[in-house]
């Protein structure tokens, strides 16, 4: 897997497994906001729990209810983590490495990069 920063010992992670690898990058897939405009990750979210999945369209619920041998299954299994879960880390890394819109726009703004979703 991805090395990444999201440490699942954290009170917001701590009902999820940390003994399953790929659980860490999924959570930090399930809480980008990317992905109420950036549908490449449904895929994974459907694969986990598709009834869950068409009813609140919201990956962080999906990995809060979805079965801890589901997840086990999932992450182990070569499409899913090496092919999908892996390409959708890398995207994501590249999007937040490269400078967005406001940033291309106005590059001497005094403006820091705090963001908030209401």
């Amino acid at each position: 897997m991805i090395k990444d920063k999201t440490d699942i010992r954290k009170p917001v992670y701590s009902f999820l497994p940390s003994d399953i690898e790929g659980v860490d990058s999924l959570a930090q897939l399930a809480l980008d906001m990317r992905w109420s405009w950036n549908h490449t990750a449904d895929e994974i979210w459907q694969q986990l729990d598709r009834e869950l999945w068409d009813m609140t369209h919201n990956p962080w619920v999906v990995l809060q209810t979805v079965s801890k041998n589901k997840l086990q299954s999932a992450t182990t299994d070569p499409i899913f983590s090496k092919k999908k879960l892996i390409a959708l880390m890398k995207s994501k890394e590249e999007a937040s490495s490269v400078p967005a819109w406001f940033q291309k726009k106005y590059p001497k703004s005094p403006l820091s990069c705090c963001v908030a979703y209401f």
